[in-house]
């Protein structure tokens, strides 16, 4: 009940803290920050995998 409390506080600006609007802001730009990393790294992968076969002599 206390926490409840003390997030109404910091919502109405009586209390300095996070805010649940900057709470959920900073939950979703953690996941898309997430998913980036995680397109980024199969995108190192890929562009590995395709210059070893740039590199292969041709038959």
């Amino acid at each position: 009940m206390r926490k409840w409390v003390r997030q109404a506080q910091v919502d109405a600006g009586a209390r300095p803290g996070t805010t649940t609007e900057e709470s959920a802001e900073i939950k979703r730009l953690r996941r898309d920050n997430a998913e980036l990393r995680r397109a980024n790294a199969i995108l190192k992968t890929a562009s590995a995998f395709f210059a070893a076969e740039l590199d292969r002599p041709a038959r």
